[in-house]
């Protein structure tokens, strides 16, 4: 009976892959049609076909995308649907066929939420829950849980019937390849809740290593993706992540669940023209992450506005006029009260100086016997404007900056950072310190950010087509209003979105695209991973990022590893979101065997660690071993406690955690054991044996971990014991430490 209920879910399955090629087929012709269509150079009809190709490729994009595992579940219901069936097919996207009957329900859909809510004792109207295992494009395993006990014969449901998380704990031990998978077909109740929860707010998702959180903060940015589609398509959702190793890992998940949206990007890349990867030393990471910063850098603008300590005498045509302190100070004090950013005020200030020497000027020729009236003072003003002089005193009392070289200035003249910082140790002022050539380091983006917003544009680099670019808009709004008009496809597409697509003058870029360009692009949803890391200057970059504070916030506070992260999240969330946040928390470990998680929590419990205690599902089925390199050296007893857990598996995935000293021996003693199926850092995600520093490993997961110097990883920083706790959680079946 088993078999001849698999043959028929392979059969259902086949047709709903058929259907999806069919979907493909018809877009890529509708594209074609589009392309080749011929407009001449009636730029409204240009429009209607550029628009209308923009959306057919997404269309085609996400089709493509979701090829992967499309079907996972079924659910046998209570009363049947409108179309007549019993069942209702759960997916990574939604289909139908030509009649509009539903085939496929998208996970996002309300319709599907009993498929990860759904309990005995709630039915939601559901009898029985089916899991669909796929291999390709075929179904190789099906798994039922039943919550009506008139089905328990298991004749009504066609063979073996699998009671409990029997499709969770599949998913559980099934190898890692390096690369994140969705969970979409495993979600458990708890999460599910946590997903589908209001767009509103904040809200904060804390659990310990192995509860899902990631795959829960990828999932809600999907699910909201999905549910306010008309608020966040073209804002877009920003996914902030630790490293370009941890969004290496995920980047597959979003497109797999029909979704790509979505912009990911690592705290050091938020800023346009920057990519940071290094960072700072504790002490300065911890000083350029305070609030603190926020007033010596406005501080440091506002010294940047000097009054001269003297008259000056400035030369214009051979006639020569004495500029008093006081009248650069007058104009100084008027732009001021502006409020204005400095390089905008800068404008006042100088249209208020040249005014006030234009006037001085004019008294001195007249004193002098010259007749001045109305249209000689704008040949004045434009003489003081044009000399060299006048052009020397005014920038030197207000000179436009630019973010990078105002933040460059403020490292390396020792003197200026000195009079910002009275209050400052000698030894706070050293850890700042640096040459204006050093590259930017992560802990300064968010540095940048706070210059570029006390700042404003830099001048010279004025945007001449921002008007016509603001007419043309009108204009594709209207023609977009015409064209949804005119093809009948009222309420499947927006003005907005059909004007965002038309060629003439529009960025063609991806939403990621333009938003990487663009510091003042604002998202309509920020999810933060790791987010206990953050400091209060990355905060305040994130929440500028997204004014309306809808944030899905993730992480473990007693993971910090960073000298600027959290202690609390109240301490963390406050001074941004006052009391705009709601916490949730996730209390079962999926991933980690619980003999792993006992001993983990043991050491991060003596260490002070204020950890949240979890349930792991599963027991494990090896121990942890414990080996000493004793005269062999570390890298070569790392690389025999990889070759011993190879011969356990030879095709799981192996992370090798090492304290950041460490990583250059330890690395090339295991390249040369074991040549390309090892490799350092991100590279290594792609590769069966990756070596990485403990925050590299930060939210990763593997099959198996070896750690090396496991004392060394707690002594390297002050909060080495939150190193050593995420990187014993690291495995999903085996760990090994090798000591010194």
């Amino acid at each position: 009976m088993q078999e001849s209920e698999l043959e028929r879910e392979r059969a259902v399955v086949a047709a709903l892959y058929e259907r999806l090629d069919e979907l493909r087929s018809q877009t890529e012709d509708r594209l074609d049609r589009v392309r080749r269509e011929s407009v001449g150079s009636n730029h409204q009809a240009r429009s209607e076909r550029d628009a209308f190709a923009r959306l057919y490729e997404d269309q085609l994009v996400q089709l493509r995308d979701v090829d992967s595992r499309l079907v996972f579940g079924r659910l046998l219901l209570e009363k049947p649907t409108e179309d007549g069936t019993a069942h209702r097919y759960i997916g990574r996207v939604g289909l139908r066929d030509d009649d509009q009957r539903s085939l496929l329900v998208d996970w996002r859909a309300q319709q599907a939420s009993a498929f990860y809510q759904a309990t005995a004792n709630e039915r939601m109207g559901v009898r029985a829950r089916r899991h669909l295992t796929m291999t390709g494009r075929e179904v190789s395993r099906i798994d039922d849980e039943v919550f009506d006990e008139a089905l328990l014969d298991g004749t009504a449901t066609g063979g073996e019937v699998v009671q409990g998380e029997g499709a969770l704990l599949a998913a559980l031990t099934a190898q890692r390849t390096g690369r994140m998978h969705d969970i979409v077909a495993t979600i458990q109740a708890e999460q599910d809740r946590i997903i589908r929860s209001d767009l509103r707010g904040a809200l904060v998702v804390q659990g310990g290593p192995g509860t899902g959180k990631t795959a829960v903060a990828l999932h809600r940015a999907a699910y909201l993706l999905y549910a306010n589609r008309q608020r966040l398509s073209s804002s877009g959702v920003l996914v902030v992540g630790p490293s370009t190793a941890f969004l290496r890992y995920i980047e597959a998940v979003l497109p797999s669940l029909g979704e790509t949206g979505v912009v990911m990007s690592t705290l050091g890349e938020l800023y346009p023209g920057v990519e940071a990867v290094g960072d700072d030393e504790p002490e300065a990471a911890r000083l350029k992450g305070s609030a603190q910063m926020v007033r010596l850098l406005s501080r440091a603008v506002r010294s940047r506005q000097k009054v001269p300590t003297e008259a000056q005498t400035v030369e214009i045509n051979g006639e020569h006029l004495v500029v008093e302190p006081e009248l650069i100070g007058r104009a100084i004090a008027r732009a001021q009260r502006s409020g204005k950013p400095h390089n905008l005020a800068r404008v006042s200030f100088v249209k208020q100086a040249l005014g006030e020497l234009t006037d001085k000027l004019a008294a001195q020729l007249r004193a002098s016997g010259s007749t001045v009236d109305e249209a000689d003072l704008k040949v004045l003003r434009e003489d003081l404007r044009t000399s060299y002089d006048v052009r020397v005193l005014l920038n030197t009392a207000w000179l436009p900056l630019t973010p990078e070289k105002f933040i460059q200035d403020l490292y390396a003249r020792p003197s200026w950072l000195a009079e910002l910082t009275p209050r400052w140790t000698a030894a706070q002022r050293a850890a700042l310190a640096r040459e204006r050539s050093a590259p930017f380091t992560v802990s300064d983006v968010p540095l940048l950010d706070e210059a570029a917003e006390l700042l404003g544009a830099f001048p010279g680099k004025p945007d001449a087509g921002a008007r016509e670019r603001d007419r043309q808009r009108k204009r594709d709004l209207e023609n977009a209003k015409a064209a949804i008009r005119n093809m009948g496809v009222e309420g499947l597409v927006s003005a907005e979105q059909l004007a965002n697509g038309f060629a003439e003058r529009v960025d063609h870029g991806t939403t990621a695209e333009r938003a990487a360009a663009d510091r003042t692009w604002t998202y309509g949803h920020v999810v933060v991973d790791e987010a206990q890391e953050l400091s209060a200057m990355q905060w305040r970059l994130l929440v500028r990022r997204c004014p309306m504070k809808s944030f899905t916030i993730v992480g473990d506070i007693a993971q910090v590893a960073s000298a600027s992260g959290a202690t609390s999240w109240q301490s963390a969330l406050t001074p941004s979101f006052k009391d705009a946040w709601r916490l949730e928390e996730l209390t079962v470990n999926y991933r980690t065997p619980a003999q792993i998680t006992r001993e983990a929590e043991r050491l991060a419990e003596e260490a002070g660690l204020p950890i949240t205690p979890t349930r792991a599902v599963r027991e494990g089925d090896w121990p942890i071993r414990r080996v000493a390199a004793n005269g062999s050296g570390l890298g070569e007893a790392v690389a025999e406690a990889i070759a011993v857990d190879r011969e356990i598996d030879a095709t799981g995935t192996v992370a090798v955690i090492v304290p950041t000293a460490s990583v250059a021996a330890v690395g090339a003693a295991v390249e040369r054991r074991f040549g390309g199926q090892a490799a350092r850092g991100a590279a290594g995600l792609t590769r069966p044996i990756a070596v990485l520093t403990g925050y590299e490993a930060k939210g990763l997961e593997f099959d198996a971990v070896v750690l090396a110097d496991p004392d060394a990883l707690v002594a390297e920083s002050p909060r080495g014991a939150a190193s050593l706790y995420v990187a014993m959680t690291r495995p999903t079946q085996r760990l090994t430490l090798v000591s010194r």
